[in-house]
């Protein structure tokens, strides 16, 4: 797509053409995605390596050396939500390790005799000051105990504000492995920490080092697993053993009581405790004979496909259900790609089989091998771009030279980064109708007008169309349904669920149902990539590149670490703004939601005024009929290519693979300035936006 076409052909104007830049420089004209080969996007993993180098680590953290020792099933490193969007507001490791903070942490927690995989798990969580806080409360409960002191029974501790469920559940345990007389709950989206009560009463019954293996083993919920305790010759106090735990976690577990004669022949009984076999909807009880689902691990390479179009293939190749498939994030259509993946109940051997079928429809797959469990949207490091810019030229009337532009282009984005909008391909192609407004429609429950939106055809008449033009017109979903064409996933499902429930209120709710809740999401989410870029572009035009007095920062930040989690948001103050106490690139905009904080300057009242033009509440991000709720994360506002790099090349001096694509096309080459370039960026971050910023015009 030309960058410099006339305004009235280019669909994303009334979106991005408002919006501000930061740097001043010209820029300069150019062509992308002529071929998908001109756009390759490979993925970066969390250990930092590309996809495509076979170095992908393993879903899951195991922190135990031995097989039969549990391990923890839900991990993540990088914190990211649907659609890839950064979620910010938890708590973030302090630099990079060093010496010093290394030798920090572990006196910190080496008096709690905390095993390795959790202390380095907690150091990767938690900051340096949370870490500090929560071993001196963690202290102060177990003096409490050990004095039978009742103060500290209301004592609660915040560990920060995380945003993802998957997070807040590997922190739970994590904490409560490491520090077994202590309880973590959750309110909204922030973790906190109290004493154990139940720990405490156990320990009265038994010890304190048996009360914390059991609730260590209770914890870690391993199935097939069982705990003993110590052997006891007092049968009343095993039956107090027995009713405590009964009476606490009889849901969970059961008990039994097993004899047996010591070596001076004193008969002695054991309390042993076993999880509870799993009920299905018939009240039967599962079989638990040892098999565990299989996953399989790969690198997908698809071209001119959009992620869920290859995923609905393979689902349909390996007849399993698409939701089976886990990915770490969306990538573009008219690209190259490269992202890592993971199948449930598929074998390696049986992925392999099916690689030949799969050419033909534009994907490859690389890297197959055995994996342990599903992957999370979010969990990368970035992607790496390869990105050829054909016909590059100044804008008109510029007299300059083409190759200082680029230099100047270059360097004020390595220096001043870009501003951090979410790209076009959010809110998808459509002239008449966009993702942004369904998604609004879906916010306020109008699911009819929402149905009609996204049935809306456009002025042409191809098959899609013409199918959805039959449906708007006619309201015939089985009609529709037959002419629509099969690779149309979405409409395809939503047209079979109004043909059986019909085009009335139920109806309506059934078909948006029908798809899969990340598909659901993906429009509300349009709308509200849509709000944070207009909320950016009003910061940055308000205040410029200074963080102000109520802007939202990130505490305990530190740029240089990759894969940081973050600490709660805390807004500026008028005295950390007269010091210059934080950055730019240090501040976030939130993305709305209904447990998000807004910033508590003029970019707060514009989000206000903003969702009520729009018919919205602050807080009305719950939508039960839809099962979707979205309680809202944190972006940063600024962002910075990494490793930039850029050359000059003619089209004719192209390797002779590319010369035979370019034979094929319509397009009448010519020997014109071309211009290659290689970065990476963090997650969620769009290399079209990037380049927007550089070559100031839209895409």
């Amino acid at each position: 797509m030309l960058c410099n076409c006339k305004m009235e052909d280019r669909v994303t104007d009334k979106l991005f053409d408002s919006l501000c830049y930061v740097s001043d420089h010209v820029g300069f004209y150019g062509t992308i995605k002529h071929f998908p080969a001109d756009f390759v996007v490979t993925e970066i993993d969390v250990t930092g390596h590309l996809v495509t180098e076979g170095h992908i680590q393993e879903p899951e953290l195991k922190l135990r050396e031995n097989d039969d020792e549990p391990e923890f099933k839900k991990q993540k490193t990088g914190l990211r939500n649907v659609e890839g969007t950064t979620i910010l507001g938890q708590a973030e490791c302090k630099g990079e390790p060093t010496k010093d903070n290394v030798d920090d942490v572990a006196d910190i927690l080496s008096p709690l005799d905390c095993e390795e995989g959790l202390h380095n798990l907690l150091k990767l969580l938690l900051s340096i000051d949370v870490q500090k806080a929560l071993n001196i409360f963690a202290n102060s409960v177990k003096s409490s105990f050990e004095s039978q002191v009742k103060s500290c029974e209301s004592s609660e501790l915040s560990l920060g504000l995380f945003s993802s469920k998957d997070d807040r559940a590997t922190i739970h345990s994590a904490v409560r492995q490491t520090f077994p007389f202590l309880v973590t709950f959750t309110k909204n989206t922030e973790l906190l920490v109290k004493p154990n009560l139940d720990y405490q009463e156990l320990s009265g019954l038994t010890s304190e080092e048996e009360a914390g293996k059991f609730f260590t083993f209770l914890d870690a919920k391993v199935k097939n697993s069982t705990f003993t305790f110590q052997p006891d010759v007092s049968k009343e106090h095993r039956t107090s053993v027995h009713h405590f735990i009964s009476r606490k976690f009889g849901k969970l577990v059961e008990t039994k009581s097993f004899s047996e004669k010591d070596i001076d022949g004193v008969q002695r009984a054991s309390v042993t405790v076993r999880f509870r076999e799993k009920k299905s909807s018939s009240g039967k009880r599962q079989r638990t004979d040892g098999h565990s689902e299989i996953f399989t691990a790969f690198t997908l390479e698809k071209e001119n496909l959009e992620t869920l179009e290859a995923i609905s293939y393979l689902s349909s190749v390996l007849g399993v259900l698409p939701s089976d498939f886990s990915y770490a994030g969306i990538k573009d259509k008219k690209a190259i790609t490269y992202q890592y993946m993971v199948v449930k109940k598929v074998t390696p051997e049986r992925m392999q089989k099916i690689g030949k079928l799969l050419e033909k429809n534009g994907i490859k797959i690389h890297n197959v091998r055995p994996a342990k469990c599903h992957i999370h949207l979010g969990q990368l490091n970035g992607n790496h771009f390869t990105l050829i810019l054909r016909n590059v030229r100044n804008h008109s009337s510029d007299a300059c030279k083409l190759n200082q532009r680029i230099e100047d282009a270059v360097h004020n984005i390595k220096v001043r980064g870009f501003l951090n909008y979410y790209g076009p391909q959010r809110f998808g192609k459509g002239r008449n109708i966009q993702s942004q407004e369904v998604g609004l429609a879906l916010l306020k429950e109008e699911t009819a007008l929402a149905v009609k939106l996204f049935f809306t055809p456009e002025d042409c008449d191809d098959p899609v169309n013409k199918a959805k033009r039959y449906f708007f017109e006619s309201g015939d979903a089985k009609g529709a349904l037959s002419l629509m064409p099969d690779f149309k996933v979405r409409e395809k499902m939503m047209l079979r669920a109004l043909n059986r429930y019909g085009v009335t209120d139920e109806g309506y709710i059934r078909c948006w149902l029908s798809l899969p809740h990340s598909m659901r999401i993906f429009y509300i989410h349009a709308f509200c990539s849509k709000v944070w870029n207009e909320a950016a572009s009003y910061r940055m035009a308000t205040y410029g590149l200074k963080a102000v007095e109520g802007d939202l920062v990130l505490c305990c930040q530190d740029e240089n670490k990759k894969s940081s989690l973050f600490d709660r948001v805390h807004a500026v103050t008028a005295a950390e703004e007269a010091d210059n106490v934080y950055l730019m690139n240090q501040v976030v905009l939130p993305m709305p939601g209904h447990s998000i904080k807004y910033p508590s300057n003029e970019v707060g009242h514009w989000y206000k005024e903003a969702l009520a033009k729009a018919g919205l509440q602050l807080s009305k991000f719950r939508v039960g009929p839809l099962q979707l709720n979205i309680p809202g994360c944190y972006r940063h506002i600024l962002k910075y290519p990494r490793n930039l790099t850029y050359e000059h090349f003619e089209e004719d001096d192209v390797q002779s693979q590319d010369r035979d694509k370019w034979e094929k096309s319509e397009i009448l080459q010519t020997a014109n300035p071309s211009l290659k370039l290689s970065f990476a960026l963090d997650s969620s971050s769009y290399a079209t936006i990037c380049l927007r910023e550089m070559m100031k015009c839209n895409f």
